[in-house]
C-alpha cells in the first residue's frame, strides 16, 4: 500500500499542483498569443473553452488561466453575448532585413513623425566612440515620436556624424525615414547595422510620450548603422510600445 500522506506534505503538494497548473496556463499563453499574432483567428473571435481545451488537450482551468494572461496583457477581452475577442493589434517587424519603420510597416498603415527635438549637440563620450568621432565633436540629434494609425508606436533618439546629419536639417523628417534620408545624402545604398534589443521600463518621460502607463513593459532596439564601406553613420536608440509591436526574424545556423 502506497505510504500515508503526513500532514506537512499535503501543503508541498497543493504547491506543487498549483505550479504545474500555472506553467500549464503559461505554457498555453503562449500557444494562443502566437496564433493570435499571426492571423489564427481571422474574425478575432476566439474558440469557446471547451473547444481551445480540447484542441489543446488542456483542462477547462488551465485555458481559463491561460486566457486571463492575455486578458492582462490587454491582448484579449472577454465580451458578453460573444466570447473572448482580440482587442489590441500588435504590428511585426523584422529583424532580418534593414529598412526604416514606414518601410517596415506599410502595409499596416502611415507612419508619421513628430519631431521633438532637432539640433547639434556635444557628442557623449560613448557616442563620439561608437560613431568613431573625437571626443568633442558634435553631432546631430534627433527624437522623433513615430505614430502608426495616429496611436503612440515608437520613441526614436538618433545620433549622427554632422558632416553627414547636417544634411537632415532641411528635410521632411516628418514624413520620412532617416534611411531614406541618409541614403539619399550619401548616394547609395546603406551598408549593414549591429542590433541589440532588449525590454526596459517606461520611465516618467517615455511613459507619458508614448501614452503608456509608467513602469510598462518597453522593447528598446539599440541599433548602429553602416555605410557600405564600414562607417558607422547613425546610432539610435528606439524605444517601442510592447503591446503594439512583436520582433520577427530568420535565423540560419552556420555549417
Amino acid at each position: 500500500m502506497p505510504a500515508e500522506r503526513t500532514p506537512a506534505a499535503l501543503p508541498v503538494a497543493a504547491a506543487r499542483r498549483r505550479r504545474l497548473r500555472a506553467d500549464r496556463a503559461r505554457q498555453l499563453a503562449d500557444l494562443l498569443r502566437h496564433q493570435i499574432l499571426t492571423g489564427a483567428f481571422p474574425r478575432g473571435v476566439l474558440p469557446l473553452e471547451d473547444a481551445l481545451a480540447a484542441d489543446h488537450h488542456a483542462s477547462r482551468n488551465t485555458v481559463r488561466q491561460a486566457l486571463d494572461l492575455l486578458r492582462g496583457e490587454g491582448l484579449v477581452d472577454r465580451q458578453p453575448g460573444v466570447g473572448t475577442v482580440v482587442v489590441a493589434e500588435k504590428y511585426p517587424h523584422g529583424l532580418d532585413r534593414l529598412q526604416g519603420l514606414a518601410e517596415t510597416l506599410h502595409e499596416h498603415g502611415r507612419v508619421t513623425n513628430e519631431v521633438r527635438n532637432l539640433g547639434p549637440v556635444r557628442a557623449p563620450g560613448p557616442v563620439a566612440h561608437r560613431l568613431g568621432l573625437p571626443d568633442d565633436a558634435d553631432v546631430l540629434c534627433v527624437e522623433r515620436l513615430r505614430r502608426l494609425g495616429g496611436l503612440p508606436l515608437s520613441l526614436d533618439l538618433s545620433y549622427l556624424p554632422m558632416d553627414i546629419g547636417s544634411g537632415l536639417l532641411g528635410c521632411d523628417l516628418e514624413n520620412t525615414d532617416v534611411f531614406r534620408l541618409l541614403e539619399q545624402l550619401t548616394g547609395g545604398p546603406l551598408g549593414h547595422a549591429d542590433i541589440t534589443l532588449e525590454a526596459v521600463n517606461a520611465d516618467a518621460h517615455a511613459a507619458a510620450v508614448l501614452q503608456a502607463p509608467r513602469g510598462a513593459a518597453l522593447l528598446m532596439l539599440e541599433r548602429l548603422t553602416h555605410l557600405p564601406c564600414g562607417r558607422p553613420v547613425d546610432l539610435e536608440f528606439i524605444r517601442f510600445r510592447g503591446d503594439r509591436i512583436t520582433m520577427s526574424g530568420v535565423l540560419r545556423r552556420s555549417p
